[in-house]
């Protein structure tokens, strides 16, 4: 299980030139822990797990989706576990975001805009080695609230929501510059 995931985060990854001096750290670390085989992907394995999470931008990268979560009690990026179903980061990340915003027709860019590390309580305590992507919405977008929201909100880059999550606001500019960089943009 979790095999082709596995092999997909490990060539990615290492393939990866980072967004930041934080991202190369954690890609590395991220790297090492890939070391352990395919059970890294696995919510099950204790010291860590990789992770897919999504920025959703509208097409016209003015508003950003953002989720209060039920457990955290803050603003984040949508995202979440890997699934045994996902064969791909890329995958793994568009299905946390169109499952925890209820659009249609998301679009991906590829390139991971950050990797983040960061301890969580998985498993009575463990780190998520979070792998994030760029998400465009298409022009006609509405969101519906998942059981892992107590709401979703669109908001300017610039005046996001409070009290929000620590590595949410990083991934703006790489956001945006994905956003102007991708083939997937939509026409506004």
């Amino acid at each position: 299980m979790y095999k082709a995931l596995h092999a997909d985060a490990t060539a990615l990854l290492e393939g990866w030139q980072p967004t930041s001096p934080d991202a190369a750290g954690a890609r590395d670390r991220t790297l090492a822990l890939l070391a352990a085989g395919p059970v890294a992907m696995s919510r099950q394995h204790r010291p860590g797990h990789v992770t897919a999470s999504a920025l959703v931008l509208d097409s016209t990268g003015s508003r950003v989706l953002l989720c209060l979560h039920v457990k955290f009690g803050r603003w984040v990026q949508l995202g979440g576990h890997c699934e045994p179903i996902d064969q791909t980061l890329v995958a793994a990340a568009l299905r946390e975001a169109t499952e925890e915003s209820g659009i249609a027709g998301l679009r991906i860019d590829p390139v991971p805009i950050d990797v983040d590390v960061h301890q969580v309580q998985c498993q009575g305590g463990s780190a998520h080695h979070d792998v994030r992507f760029a998400v465009i919405a298409p022009p006609s977008a509405v969101e519906q609230v998942s059981d892992e929201a107590e709401q979703l909100g669109w908001f300017p880059p610039d005046q996001l929501p409070e009290p929000l999550a620590g590595g949410t606001a990083h991934l703006i500019a790489p956001g945006l510059a994905a956003l102007r960089r991708s083939p997937l943009r939509l026409a506004p």
